[in-house]
């Protein structure tokens, strides 16, 4: 159907037919403004990710039709899977039931819907993918620099897990998620972000020297210089440009461009510094943390906890 069309059909309905035309887009700024005038669709209702409560019933909904073990915590699962929408989270169940049935469980288990998270954040594991033991001594040291510097820096995400095994692009990963639903972040959360973001690089620097450090940073400094910029540009958070918004900083020229790309490398270089005296002071947790990733590749929250405070973990490898 051609928009001329849709116009005559949307006109041709009088006022007491009692049609309802609902129409459903991801871009509504792309819109033709003759589709939103007055009389055609001009009432917007934003569809907004579901929140935990949304998550919770939604996730509720989706277990209630498999098997699941009489321990399941959907309330933790609900809190964990913040920013997965409600396909996500039917792909989610659904990936779980396919995971206990691989492992013929009677049961969809917590580990199961783990399993699936993962697949669905980070994508599927690449264990064919061989990587010679100095690259996984990089990468470990690395993703163990993300979570160390998480542990120690106020106003950063909790730490959900950390893996040294490949997935989907990522040699490795640290996943987070908030102790709770977000609706606004502040400054002091966006600098820990930064900070996080540059604990991989500077854990690489401090082991192995600049003159060995990867490209396995590219994604976090290029996620890092985006969120600086807009701290910068978008948010007022510099003192030097003060409370002002810049719509498209990337097309700013002469002095103000100077300005803005100095003020994102203080930032960013700033989060450096403190992400490498953090690792300095806790040197011995940071070899602890990546000698355990090297030896069990994949850890959670509680057993980095364990490792953190010089405890031996007690699972089998």
């Amino acid at each position: 159907m051609t928009l001329n069309q849709l116009l005559v059909e949307l006109d041709g309905y009088k006022e007491n037919e009692e049609v309802i035309v609902i129409g459903a887009t991801n871009f509504p700024e792309s819109l033709d403004k003759a589709l939103v005038r007055p009389g055609r669709f001009d009432l917007k209702i934003n569809v907004p990710m579901p929140d935990i409560k949304a998550r919770l019933d939604i996730l509720k909904l989706y277990l209630g039709k498999v098997k699941c073990a009489p321990d399941m915590d959907v309330e933790s699962l609900a809190r964990s899977t913040l920013g997965l929408t409600g396909a996500d989270l039917a792909n989610l169940v659904n990936q779980a039931a396919i995971h206990g049935s691989v492992r013929g469980s009677e049961y969809v288990t917590r580990h199961d819907l783990e399993m699936a998270e993962d697949r669905i954040r980070m994508g599927p594991e690449r264990r064919s993918l061989e990587l010679r033991d100095k690259n996984k001594e990089v990468i470990a040291y690395h993703e163990a620099g993300h979570a160390l510097v998480s542990l120690y820096t106020e106003g950063a995400m909790d730490i959900r897990k950390a893996t040294i095994i490949p997935r989907g692009s990522a040699l490795g990963m640290v996943s987070f998620f908030p102790e709770r639903d977000e609706l606004g972040y502040t400054k002091k959360q966006m600098l820990a972000q930064l900070d996080v973001a540059m604990g991989g690089r500077a854990a690489e620097e401090i082991i192995f020297g600049n003159r060995e450090v990867t490209a396995g940073a590219s994604s976090d400094m290029k996620g890092a210089t985006g969120l600086a910029m807009d701290m910068v540009a978008r948010y007022g958070m510099s003192e030097k440009l003060g409370p002002i918004y810049i719509e498209n900083p990337t097309k700013t020229g002469g002095e103000l461009r100077k300005v803005l790309d100095g003020e994102v490398s203080r930032l960013i270089h700033e989060s450096m510094l403190r992400a490498h005296s953090i690792l300095k002071e806790h040197s011995k947790e940071h070899q602890n943390l990546a000698r355990a990733l090297l030896q069990y590749e994949t850890l959670d929250v509680a057993e980095i906890q364990e490792i953190i405070q010089g405890k031996k973990l007690k699972r089998e490898l």
